[in-house]
């Protein structure tokens, strides 16, 4: 349940969690008992691409993690953009790549962060350069990358099975509360 939103944005009351009838059933969200907003809490989209740069598959570190952990580049859709669109600009936006092809791999849920992953295989050139918000940035032959179990490691994984290789899963590195 996301907690983000503590009083009614239509009338600041505050909001509780009251079970209601709706399509399929009684559903707890969080409503206001005064005006009667209802605050959806419906998944964000999230855009996810397997980069193919240079005949490898590239991963990038996130500038805010800790750690050595490298994943693919993904972003927010905008309003107005397409997904397609959405992918192509954030590849831009994070490693001043251009995108030749974009390839749908699937869409996988991402629960935790209460997120849906739309997955795209990129072929990419350009010179690589990243934006602030990356670290760094690698290159993985197609039978040495490792997977992740979470949605965007699935994806890879989907995509490595659709070129013929077996992916290999690791765990994520998880933070160490004494770090924080």
């Amino acid at each position: 349940m996301d907690y983000r939103y503590t009083f009614c944005p239509n009338c600041a009351t505050p909001l509780e969690l009251i079970a209601q009838a709706e399509d399929g059933g009684s559903k707890e969200r969080l409503r206001c008992p005064q005006c009667k907003w209802t605050h959806w809490n419906n998944p964000t989209p999230v855009l996810a691409a397997v980069i193919q740069y240079q005949d490898k598959i590239l991963l990038a570190r996130n500038a805010a993690w800790p750690g050595k952990f490298y994943a693919l580049i993904t972003g927010f859709m905008e309003a107005g953009e397409t997904p397609q669109a959405g992918i192509a600009r954030e590849i831009k936006e994070e490693t001043n790549l251009d995108t030749s092809e974009l390839d749908l791999i699937g869409v996988y849920d991402f629960q935790r962060m209460n997120q849906v992953i739309i997955a795209y295989h990129a072929v990419a050139h350009g010179t690589v350069q990243l934006s602030p918000e990356l670290a760094d940035w690698r290159l993985f032959a197609y039978d040495q990358v490792r997977c992740w179990p979470a949605g965007t490691g699935y994806a890879l994984a989907d995509w490595l099975r659709s070129r013929g290789f077996e992916p290999v899963f690791t765990e994520i590195p998880r933070r160490d509360p004494k770090m924080e």
